[in-house]
């Protein structure tokens, strides 16, 4: 079925809808920040469902390896001052540009708050995620109306991957924002064919700008470059290229360049090299073309599909309806903003293509890069699923598709806790890492050797400075030394000189605390 293109029934949005898309927006909050920290969680004794019951009240540690390198560079930011250039344990530079890690500074800087936590590292992305839900529901009601915005609404509350991510302390769901925002304000001053913009939004041409810059900030150049491809596409197939082009240049073309670059002109400017050799080296470049590892092409094939199902198995076939839509056959001023609707439909559609071919060029492959589809794909579902008509079948299909949303709302709500929990199991760093911290104090030096597990959770949790020894134990230097239990039974006999001080919760056997040096033994005395 291709809708077709006539102008709106309504964009007039009643009381009733007006608390329905706030509810809507209440739940979205309450669904991303429901038992998003984490702290002691007491399971044992009770049977099985009692021991279940319990694990409900808990929220999961930083287990994940990802998570806890931006926790660590946001720790160096908030707790050490160091706001421009953050660096990791052994001073590396950081892996991604900062505007999460600046924004996570800049919340706790407002509330006051000196400690990094699994809390305060996720509350950027839940923020982010959040302003996505507002923006998705604002641009579709402008541009759709109300019923349009309600699906779009349920449709991001509903999917795994958005709500799964917005309570995550990565940079992805500030990328998914800024993208979304850049595509919405260019639609949103976008005027029908033949019309000259508005005086009254020429303004977001400059916040288009900003959104562009801002994404960059996020993750790199991909956060411009993705955007603009989709834009120029449409613009190319519509002949519209040169009409608009003078707009953006050179004044909100500047703006874009300006803020997207400043990151990057700081390190060059202040010497340092090492940041820009990781961001655009190895994170950009690197990653692209397969120095970090590769990932077959239908690599996407799975997640995009299924990562959010049965939503993302719909997503595609309202894709192929929004690039199919025809333009209205002559010029009415009636069929303008149908013209306009279809144009942003377009673009959204092609936005979605370009990023999935994009990364699946790519050598390495990640499903969280198919994060800022759904932005894009809610709008789009929405849109085709009103679009069905006032049919009893069609009436009959958008309510049963708002009531299987519903259910997944619920299923998040219930499921995401549990399973970040599961995901961590007895892998948590933390109980381990206040024991050291309590042993060791905060000047006196501490390695680590033989550990083969994701070292980022435990440096996040004893929050200071950890170096890892390379090559033997025996020749570890002053201080203390964190060790695997399997790997002290395995090496103890090689390493004279260093001695047990604690055994820490780690996993099945725990860590070892060794001192090396006769005065850090003596200082346990």
């Amino acid at each position: 079925m291709i809708p077709d293109t006539t102008p709106a029934r309504s964009l007039r949005c009643s009381t009733v809808e007006l608390l329905a898309l706030g509810s809507l927006l209440l739940v979205l909050v309450i669904l991303i920040l429901h038992r998003l920290g984490s702290g002691p969680c007491d399971v044992s004794g009770g049977n099985a469902v009692t021991r279940f019951v319990r694990s409900g009240f808990c929220g999961a540690d930083i287990c994940g390896t990802n998570e806890a390198i931006e926790g660590v560079f946001v720790q160096d930011m908030v707790e050490r001052g160091h706001f421009l250039f953050p660096v990791g344990h052994g001073g590396e530079p950081m892996y991604k540009p900062p505007l999460f890690h600046w924004t996570a500074f800049a919340i706790d800087r407002l509330f006051g708050l000196r400690k990094v936590t699994a809390f305060n590292l996720r509350l950027p992305s839940t923020i982010y995620a959040v302003a996505g839900g507002i923006l998705v529901m604002a641009f579709a009601l402008l541009r759709f109306g109300p019923g349009v915005a309600l699906l779009s609404g349920l449709i991001l509350a509903g999917s795994f991957q958005y709500a799964e991510l917005a309570r995550i302390g990565r940079v992805d769901m500030t990328l998914t924002f800024f993208e979304a925002l850049a595509l919405f304000a260019f639609l949103g001053w976008l005027p029908a064919r033949g019309h000259t913009p508005s005086s009254r939004i020429a303004g977001m041409r400059y916040l288009f700008a900003i959104a562009l810059g801002c994404a960059v900030l996020a993750k790199g150049p991909v956060g411009m470059l993705l955007p603009c491809i989709a834009i120029a596409i449409v613009l190319i197939l519509e002949r519209r290229l040169t009409e608009e082009w003078h707009h953006f240049i050179p004044g909100p073309a500047l703006v874009a360049i300006a803020i997207a670059s400043s990151w990057y002109l700081a390190c060059f400017v202040g010497g340092r090299y090492g940041y820009l050799d990781r961001q655009i080296g190895s994170e950009n470049f690197g990653r692209f073309f397969g120095v970090l590892g590769s990932m077959p092409p239908w690599y996407y094939l799975k997640p995009l599909l299924l990562n959010s199902g049965p939503l993302s198995l719909i997503a595609p076939v309202a894709i192929v309806s929004a690039l199919r839509l025809r333009r209205p056959p002559e010029a009415d001023p009636e069929l303008d903003e149908a013209e306009r609707r279809r144009d942003a439909l377009r673009v959204m559609a092609v936005f979605w293509l370009v990023t999935v071919v994009f990364f699946s060029l790519a050598a390495y492959k990640r499903r969280a890069y198919l994060l800022p589809l759904w932005p894009v794909s809610a709008v789009i579902m929405g849109w085709w699923l009103e679009s069905l008509g006032r049919s009893l079948g069609a009436r009959f299909t958008r309510a049963a598709f708002a009531m299987t949303c519903a259910c997944l709302v619920i299923f998040n709500f219930v499921y995401l806790p549990l399973h970040a929990l599961h995901a961590c199991g007895d892998e948590t760093c933390r109980p381990a890492a206040l024991a050291i911290d309590h042993a060791v104090g905060p000047h006196e030096p501490l390695f680590i050797y033989g550990f083969r597990g994701p070292l980022a959770p435990l440096v996040f949790y004893l929050d200071r400075d950890v170096r890892p020894i390379n090559g033997r134990l025996g020749d570890a230097p002053p201080g203390y030394v964190i060790v695997p239990a399997s790997a002290w039974a395995q090496y103890r006999h090689r390493a004279p000189g260093l001695t047990p001080v604690l055994i820490a919760p780690y996993g099945r056997l725990g860590l070892i605390l060794l001192s090396h040096g006769r005065f850090y033994a003596m200082s346990q005395k």
